[in-house]
């Protein structure tokens, strides 16, 4: 494409591990491999490279991977400590809570991995360790994961009739923390300004929430980043802080 080499810039060893966190264990690698492709080439570089995307690239691979290979990306397998002599492998948190199945894992689980689903959203506690970090490290701004999850907790809260057990299994099962902390706060695909964020956030939520209540798939995290990737542009323009002590247009007679 006649532009620098941008290898050694490791944006696209972050778009990888991220999208890898996004996969199930048993993913065969040529199948990364295609995701890889479609976040890095597709996505990223013929949009213009590294800041010029204008949906998240590691997002955007996992939805490419979920639509092309729906059986591999929903083959979860169990840790050990829950794996029987005839199951290994099951169904996610989320899907069980969607059939209104009783056979979910302990919130103790929950909180410390012990469960099934994707490689980078099972332990909750390594999560927000992990986010604490980012935030400690002013790497990213509180707004949009404190909107995004505060949002999905008082929409679940009502929808579940206050029952907390239950929101702690949305909370926790799923990739809302991956995607809030992790995927969401993206500098390219995110607004500048605090109200934008918050704005974001809430928008992520809700669709999140949308998705979880009253779609056919347990999980809305994703294509809820996506939507509001592309919204992007418009809450940049209705949340732009205007100057302080500009002049007013003078009105002709």
């Amino acid at each position: 494409m006649k532009r620098p080499n941008t290898v050694g810039d490791l944006s696209a060893v972050v778009t990888g591990l991220i999208l890898a966190c996004n996969l199930p264990a048993s993913t065969p690698l040529w199948m990364a491999a295609f995701g890889s492709l479609a976040a890095i080439v597709v996505v990223k570089q013929m949009f213009g490279g590294i800041g010029q995307n204008f949906i998240n690239p590691a997002i955007a691979g996992r939805i490419v991977m979920t639509v092309s290979f729906p059986a591999a990306m929903s083959a979860w397998t169990a840790p050990r400590i829950l794996q029987t002599a005839d199951a290994v492998t099951g169904a996610s948190p989320l899907t069980e809570l969607k059939n209104q199945s009783e056979a979910l894992p302990s919130l103790l689980h929950m909180l410390l991995g012990a469960r099934m689903g994707s490689l980078g959203e099972v332990c909750a506690a390594a999560l927000l360790l992990g986010g604490a970090y980012l935030l400690v490290r002013r790497v990213i701004s509180p707004a949009i994961p404190l909107s995004f999850i505060g949002t999905v907790a008082v929409v679940m809260l009502i929808a579940n009739r206050g029952d907390f057990t239950l929101l702690a299994y949305q909370l926790l099962g799923g990739g809302l923390l991956l995607g809030a902390i992790f995927m969401a706060t993206d500098y390219s695909t995110s607004p500048l300004h605090t109200k934008g964020k918050i704005i974001y956030g809430i928008g992520c939520g809700a669709i999140t929430c949308v998705i979880r209540l009253f779609g056919a798939m347990p999980e809305g995290v994703s294509f809820a980043i996506i939507l509001m990737n592309i919204l992007v542009p418009h809450i940049e323009k209705l949340t732009l802080p205007k100057p302080f002590g500009r002049a007013k247009k003078e009105v002709r007679q």
